[in-house]
């Protein structure tokens, strides 16, 4: 009796929480609950009782308690929450629990929906272990991967400028856009940024820059000298430059004693002579074919000129004959040629004589575009580039042709006089000679006085020459692969009478050939 009381109890407390949960939802929200688990089977036999006394019955396990059916998923948005698990039966006492119930299904999670909170797990019996939780609704689908930024056009290139302007640097394409991220999913990968456009090449500066005068060199050697009631040497000063383009423009600005500062444009051809106080500047590659005569003029400054002489067309049989590309003659002084290149002279290249004086010769060219031959000099083609006194009798002579050559190039075919001399004194410094196959190179004549200072010498022959009458000091020059004499005759030379500086001779041939002649 007492036994079946104890049953009794338990089945009608049973019963009574299933109704309680039944009359509750035990579900989600407005929604009914889900399907519950089986109950237990029968607990394993109970206590025996006290005092020895048989083993009791064994107690039914109690009906598991419906589980609550599991709320629907919401629309779009916030996912429906997932009903309650049923209230597991209590266990008969002394029993094992039965298996809980299974927890109710979760509902669909709506598209980027929240997921539905799980079933509360049913209570188990007492004694016995808790009933398995429902499964919790499932996870939302991310959202698609936005779409990644198209990459940015490269930037147009400059185009090149026109008279000088630099061209416009390209412009920078633009970023992509970055992706939108997916609606509700995980965020889109940001666009790839857009790759930016090239910068555009500047421009190549145009030719219209040749205009403009390149910069002077430094005035070294007898034109700077104060002589013969002239301050050094000027040319046209400051005078307004006059453009000429033509052979008859430039012969008539080239005349008189008036200051001139002439830019000779273009390529023309004939005989020309200079006045005085005249500065003449070769510009955008000028060119002059024929003869330049500086005969008794003063104050003389030509610079940054082509000139190209007659190569014994005007004296085909005898070039001696012809005329030189370039005369300073007749008295003319303070006379200075800059930055020059002198070719092809019939009789020479640049002859300085009768009396001339205080000239400085720099940075100039001298060279023959063949070998030439002549029918009166032979196989040496009178390549004879620069005679200073035309003969060891000139009275007029005595006392002038001083003249300075610095950072002058002989170059190719030139068989001889670079330069040749009589009575000055002339200085030649820091000069340039690779005249290959030539005769002889710097010359010490009737009554000079040479100073030969820190010239290279290389592949040529006899260097040195000077006269048993003349008197050459040679010091600091390098020979590379000479033949023939390199020594001076034991001269004084003579002490120059203005300031300038020697260049070491390790670099000088390079440092020569990138300077030398018009800019």
């Amino acid at each position: 009796m007492p036994v079946a009381r104890t049953f009794s109890r338990v089945f009608v407390a049973g019963a009574l929480a299933l109704a309680a949960c039944v009359v509750a939802g035990c579900g989600g929200d407005a929604e009914p609950g889900g399907k519950g688990g089986s109950g237990g089977r029968g607990g394993t036999t109970g206590v025996a009782g006290s005092g020895g006394g048989g083993a009791g019955t064994t107690g039914a396990a109690g009906t598991t308690g419906v589980a609550g059916t599991t709320g629907v998923a919401g629309t779009t948005g916030a996912a429906g929450t997932t009903g309650m698990a049923g209230t597991t039966g209590a266990a008969g006492r002394g029993g094992t629990t039965g298996a809980a119930g299974s927890g109710g299904s979760g509902g669909t999670t709506g598209v980027a929906g929240t997921t539905g909170t799980a079933g509360t797990t049913g209570a188990a019996g007492r004694g016995g272990t808790t009933g398995t939780a429902g499964s919790g609704g499932t996870t939302g689908t991310a959202g698609t991967t936005g779409t990644a930024g198209t990459t940015g056009g490269g930037g147009t290139t400059g185009a090149g400028g026109r008279g000088g302007t630099t061209g416009a640097a390209g412009t920078t394409g633009v970023a992509g856009t970055t992706g939108a991220a997916g609606r509700g999913g995980t965020t889109g990968a940001a666009g790839t940024t857009g790759v930016a456009g090239t910068t555009g090449a500047a421009g190549t500066t145009g030719t219209g820059g040749c205009a403009t005068p390149p910069p002077a060199s430094a005035l070294v050697g007898w034109a700077s000298v104060n002589a013969m009631n002239q301050n050094g040497t000027t040319g046209g000063g400051s005078a307004t430059p006059v453009v000429v383009t033509t052979a008859s423009e430039f012969t008539s600005n080239i005349g008189g004693t008036t200051a001139r500062v002439i830019h000779v444009m273009g390529t023309f051809s004939g005989s020309f002579g200079i006045g005085s106080n005249k500065t003449i500047i070769g510009l955008c590659g000028a060119r002059i074919t024929g003869h330049i005569g500086v005969s008794g003029s003063v104050n003389v400054i030509v610079r940054n000129l082509k000139i190209v002489g007659n190569n014994c067309s005007d004296s085909p049989n005898d070039c001696s004959a012809g005329a030189d590309a370039v005369t300073i003659g007749n008295g003319a002084h303070h006379v200075w040629f800059d930055h020059c290149d002198v070719s092809d002279g019939s009789d020479g290249n640049l002859d300085i004589t009768s009396g001339s004086d205080f000239v400085t010769i720099s940075y100039t060219k001298f060279s023959y575009s063949t070998m030439r031959t002549d029918p009166m000099a032979g196989a040496s083609g009178h390549r004879f580039s620069n005679l200073i006194g035309s003969a060891d009798n000139v009275a007029e002579d005595a006392g002038h042709l001083n003249v300075t050559w610095h950072h002058d190039w002989w170059a190719q075919n030139v068989n001889q006089r670079m330069p040749r001399t009589r009575r000055g004194d002339i200085h030649v410094f820091n000069n340039l000679y690779t005249a290959a196959g030539n005769s002889y190179c710097t010359n010490a004549g009737f009554e000079t006085h040479v100073l030969v200072e820190n010239n290279v010498y290389s592949g040529v022959n006899n260097a040195l020459s000077p006269d048993d009458n003349g008197d050459m000091l040679a010091r600091g020059n390098l020979f590379q692969n000479t033949t023939g004499r390199t020594t001076d005759n034991g001269g004084s030379g003579f002490t120059p009478p203005y300031t300038y500086s020697l260049d070491a001779t390790s670099n000088l041939a390079t440092t020569l050939m990138s300077q030398v002649g018009p800019h």
